[in-house]
């Protein structure tokens, strides 16, 4: 099983290590409940190096982007970053990606573990001749710098921060690339740096501040803020529209996938992604029954958020429950649960 570049210092650090997309992956080091609240009141570092990565360069690599991802790349410029996703043709999910766009003809993909070969094999078969795919995962570290204090954790440790969603190069100390993005809701940024430079680095950060976190926190924080989970809330028999992430979707340019997606705003959603709250402690598991009047399906994602101090989830509901005057339920161990409707985010704006 793959392991980071950074292993050794999570050993150190006294990590518990699971599998994460095929990766062995700190899990927790203290506890998924500290290191959660550490990155909601100060800053948390998480080793994402198991997400995919690779670069993309050329001059037909804008138009590469532009075809194959349905967000609209336009809509930003070089030096920011931006959410999308590479759909087929029936409008589904293949992947939810980041990209960063560093500069003319240049551009750092980043797909999720699991999908990372398959997306990288699409940019490949497609791309002209002339644009170059460089897969840089094995090369590489990602660490995620997050919470309120990650910008004085930053400037301390690499030199400066990225603003949201924009992209820095610092080549003072390391060569290094960070982007004002995450997937917790916080402020803060991911560090894109060699494997040779990356343990200096994640000491560098956690000695400026930052608590050492688990791949644990990251995802009860990210359900507190309602982002979805590939091959749970995102997968190939799912739109973006069902997963009520229309913005996500560039109408003005043309996409693989594009045709099905405005057959479905024809004809209307399957399924709707919902949110919800418990009135207590209990917690709604990936895979329990859900309903609302009529309209019946699963829970995709559910988890006690630390902050609320309450079970919280998502889920799929067919057919589509537009009657919001319908109660949810969640069945946990065989008992319906009443349920409070929430459009996420649970926590924050």
């Amino acid at each position: 099983m793959p392991r980071s570049p950074l292993h050794a210092v999570h050993e150190r650090l006294g990590a518990r290590f699971t599998d994460f997309g095929g990766w062995e992956m700190p899990l927790q080091y203290e506890g998924t409940l500290a290191e959660h609240r550490a990155v909601r009141t100060s800053c948390g570092a998480f080793d994402v190096s198991h997400l995919g990565r690779f670069r993309l360069r050329g001059p037909d690599a804008h138009a590469l982007v532009s075809r194959l991802l349905c967000n609209d790349i336009d809509r930003i410029e070089p030096g920011r970053a931006q959410y999308t996703m590479l759909l087929d043709d029936n409008g589904g999910v293949v992947d939810d990606i980041i990209v960063w766009w560093l500069g003319e003809g240049d551009f750092i993909v980043l797909p999720n573990a699991g999908n990372s070969d398959d997306v990288m094999d699409r940019f490949v078969a497609e791309a002209p001749e002339g644009t170059i795919v460089d897969d840089i995962r094995e090369s590489t570290a990602l660490i995620a710098v997050q919470g309120p204090d990650s910008a004085a954790v930053l400037d301390a440790a690499i030199g400066g921060h990225p603003r949201r969603f924009r992209v820095d190069q610092f080549d003072e100390a390391w060569p290094l690339i960070a982007a004002g993005t995450g997937y917790t809701g916080e402020k803060g940024a991911e560090v894109l740096v060699d494997e040779a430079d990356a343990t200096e680095v994640l000491d560098r950060v956690v000695a400026a501040g930052a608590v050492a976190c688990g791949l644990g926190a990251r995802d009860t924080l990210r359900l507190e803020m309602g982002y979805p989970l590939w091959g749970q809330d995102l997968d190939r028999d799912t739109t973006p529209l069902e997963a009520g992430l229309e913005w996500v979707v560039g109408w003005d340019q043309d996409f693989i996938g594009k045709p099905a997606l405005e057959r479905q705003q024809e004809v209307g959603l399957r399924k709707r992604l919902i949110g919800f709250r418990l009135a207590d402690r209990r917690v709604p598991r990936h895979g329990y029954p859900l309903r609302a009047g009529t309209s019946t399906g699963t829970v995709s994602s559910g988890n006690f958020s630390p902050t609320l101090e309450v079970g919280i989830g998502m889920g799929y509901l067919a057919p589509d429950p537009d009657d919001r005057t319908h109660p949810v339920e969640v069945a946990i161990r065989g008992e319906w649960v009443p349920a409070e409707r929430v459009d996420p985010p649970f926590v924050g704006d």
